[in-house]
């Protein structure tokens, strides 16, 4: 997910700051790709490929060449010359209102993200109670509210002790349970046992069945999202233009393997006409552990990634509105009751309803009986709702080269021209392929799917803040705001 920093230092402040920053070092290249990775990888996304075998490494590479590289690298040098995220990218390079289109983008991704995450975290705990619960929708969309709305109540009172948690996420929910997966099925086919998925050279390339085939590297496009959170730290590298690179790379390397490794564990041991697109992790687990006579740790290994995911919940609850909030202060993009804080300082009336919002949408778990295809729809209205900012920014980074030729940046990227014109025409190409049904909701009605998939983005992503554009009045600019200055 993207960075959430709140703009506004002015522009020779930000300077500054960004001068001392290089003068003093605060973080080696290797912390800062230790960073990165834990910002980018998670198992989450590990069931959607291995229902493609050994073709998940393509389906993994292409997004990481053609979207993963171009964002890390065109992100540091936007966040090497202009403190504040993309908000102040986008508003230089391009105007305020789509500044805040990128914005109020990054925030409503996460109006489906959280579904998504939690319905992760429901098939997960039902492997502990009772595993035909994890394809149950009303069971699901009954602990997505619930999970959520603690979260809300948390997350209110400014209580960041558990949010805590989420520092630990890449060990405790990622590291380990990643690591264990590969290590149990190296074991398993070590011992003579065969794969439930081909191993051959001829399932290199996924089949191709027409463009369903491709959809799923849509979805790896939002598991490489965040890549650019960490980019405002390049200028607290020693030598960023040697350092940054390296980097990333490293981290690209480390990403990979996360996203890989894991995926492929599955494929082994869980057929793909068996395996549930949120449950899948927890499959391979119990299947590797009861095959090892060790099923008492499958207790464990729910506890370990739904708490990583709790935790990453409660960290991003309050990030993007918090972002999202400030910008609204400032500009006056949002009316005063979603301005609101309350007396512990935070958002509160945003998060209530976003929670409102992200009940109803919890209630299509109920509504839908396959959740494994719920699910999928949620993530990829999430992906083509996070791509508008993605298509801001690299049309941003190529006009503000252009247009400001001499702002001070602490690292440039080599061919950015090129850079960008890969990852945006990368970008276009997900958001259109993200239109067409995969290949497992072949008995589904494709014009139903598109319809919802393109209501989804065009409510989501242009009609609710061209409302807000519209509608905004004088009065909605806070008078504290405005004595702070707003952002530049």
């Amino acid at each position: 997910m993207a960075s959430m920093d709140v703009p506004a230092d002015q522009p020779a402040k930000a300077v500054r700051s960004e001068a001392r920053a290089v003068a003093n070092p605060t973080l080696t290249w290797l912390t800062l790709a230790f960073m990165t990775t834990a910002s980018v990888a998670s198992l989450r996304a590990a069931p959607t490929m291995a229902v493609y075998g050994l073709a998940c490494v393509f389906l993994y590479l292409v997004p990481a060449i053609v979207f993963l590289l171009p964002t890390a690298l065109v992100s540091a040098e936007l966040a090497s010359g202009w403190s504040g995220g993309v908000y102040r990218w986008v508003s230089e390079g391009l105007s305020k209102p789509l500044g805040f289109l990128a914005v109020w983008c990054q925030f409503a991704m996460t109006i489906f993200y959280y579904p998504s995450l939690l319905a992760f975290v429901a098939s997960t705990i039902a492997f502990v109670i009772d595993p035909s619960l994890a394809s149950n929708g009303v069971y699901t969309a009954i602990v997505i509210m619930i999970l959520y709305w603690t979260g809300v109540w948390v997350s209110s009172r400014g209580t960041k002790a558990l949010a805590g948690l989420s520092s630990w996420g890449l060990i405790i929910g990622t590291l380990i349970p990643g690591t264990l997966l590969v290590v149990l099925g190296m074991v398993f086919l070590g011992q003579g046992n065969p794969s439930a998925a081909p191993m051959t050279a001829d399932n290199l390339l996924p089949a191709w069945t027409g463009l369903a085939s491709l959809v799923l590297i849509v979805n790896n496009f939002l598991s490489y999202s965040g890549m650019e959170m960490n980019a405002v730290h390049v200028s607290s590298l020693k030598d960023p233009a040697k350092e940054y690179p390296k980097s990333m790379f490293l981290a690209m390397g480390l990403v990979l393997l996360i996203f890989i490794l894991p995926a492929l564990a599955i494929s082994w041991v869980v057929p793909a006409n068996q395996l549930s697109l949120t449950a899948g992790v927890m499959q391979a687990f119990d299947a590797f552990f009861s095959y090892f006579h060790i099923g008492w740790m499958t207790p464990i290994a729910a506890v370990m990634l739904v708490s990583a995911a709790l935790g990453g919940m409660l960290t991003w609850l309050a990030g993007p509105s918090k972002g999202l909030l400030e910008i609204s202060r400032s500009e006056g993009y949002l009316p005063p009751f979603l301005q609101q804080l309350n007396k512990y300082g935070i958002q509160q009336n945003i998060l209530v309803t976003q929670g409102i919002v992200t009940t109803i949408i919890a209630l299509m778990y109920a509504l839908i009986p396959n959740v494994s295809n719920v699910y999928w729809i949620f993530s990829t209205i999430t992906t083509q709702v996070y791509l508008i900012v993605y298509l801001l920014m690299f049309v941003a980074a190529m006009r503000l080269r252009k247009s400001q030729p001499d702002h001070p940046r602490g690292y440039r990227v080599p061919a950015l021209g090129l850079l960008c014109t890969v990852g945006l025409l990368a970008s276009l190409a997900a958001l259109a392929i993200g239109f067409v049904p995969p290949s497992q909701f072949g008995g589904g009605s494709v014009w139903a799917y598109v319809a919802f998939i393109g209501s989804g983005l065009i409510v989501l992503g242009f009609l609710i803040p061209y409302a807000f554009l519209k509608l905004r009045k004088p009065s909605w600019r806070t008078a504290a705001a405005e004595s702070e200055g707003s952002p530049s």
